[in-house]
C-alpha cells in the first residue's frame, strides 16, 4: 500500500497508475544516481554522525541527513514516526521530483529544529529560495542544469544551507567536520 501520497491505492489493484514511460524513468534514474554521487560527496565532509544517501519511495526523494548530536525538543503532537526522525537536532537535504506549489524537480535544505534567522539567511547560490510553507530552502533542478557548472552549484547548495543551519543553530561544527575543498574555498 502507498504512503504519503492523496487516495492511496493498493499497488495490485491500481489500474489508473498503470502507464510507463521508458524514457522517462530512465531520466528520472540518471537525476538520482547524479544527485547521489554529489550527496555522498558532500557527506564526505562531515565526521559526525550522517545518514547514508538514502531514498524514500513514498515521496521520492533521495536525502542524505547529518546530525548535531543533541536531542531536539520534543514534539509530543507528531505522530511517533516524525517523534523518532526528529529526536535530535538535524540538516537534512536532498533531491525531489516535486508537487504542490513547488513546480518540478528541485533540491532542498532544512535545519530542526529551524533556528532563529535561518529563514533570512544568505546561502549565495543564485536562483536559491527560501519556502515558508515547507520551512526549506529550495533550488530548482533546472536552475541547477543551467548553472556554469551543475556539481558545484549543487554542492555550494548543500554547504552553505547546511553551514547556515549549523552555526545558527550553535552545532559544534569543529567537531562536527573535516575542511573540504569548498570549505577552503569560501
Amino acid at each position: 500500500m502507498p504512503v504519503e501520497v492523496p487516495l492511496p491505492i493498493r499497488f495490485d489493484q491500481d489500474h489508473l497508475h498503470a502507464s510507463y514511460k521508458a524514457e522517462h524513468a530512465h531520466r528520472f534514474w540518471r537525476m538520482l544516481v547524479t544527485a547521489d554521487a554529489i550527496f555522498k560527496e558532500f557527506r564526505a565532509g562531515f565526521i559526525g554522525k550522517a545518514s547514508p544517501v538514502h531514498f524514500f519511495w513514498g515521496s521520492f526523494d533521495l536525502a542524505v541527513s547529518r546530525f548535531s548530536g543533541r536531542r531536539a525538543p520534543p514534539r509530543p503532537a507528531a505522530d511517533r514516526v516524525t517523534r523518532e526522525a526528529y529526536s535530535h537536532e538535524v540538516s537534512s537535504a536532498g533531491f525531489w521530483p516535486g508537487g504542490g506549489d513547488v513546480r518540478g524537480a528541485a533540491f532542498y535544505s532544512y535545519t530542526v529544529p529551524e533556528p532563529p534567522g535561518f529563514a533570512a539567511a544568505p546561502i549565495g547560490v543564485e536562483k536559491t529560495f527560501y519556502h515558508p510553507n515547507l520551512h526549506e530552502f529550495i533550488l530548482l533542478y533546472d536552475d541547477v542544469r543551467a548553472s556554469g557548472s551543475p556539481r558545484d552549484c549543487l554542492l555550494q547548495f548543500l554547504q552553505r544551507t547546511y553551514e547556515a543551519g549549523a552555526s545558527l543553530g550553535h552545532w559544534d561544527r569543529e567537531a562536527l567536520e573535516r575542511p573540504t575543498q569548498l570549505q577552503q574555498a569560501a
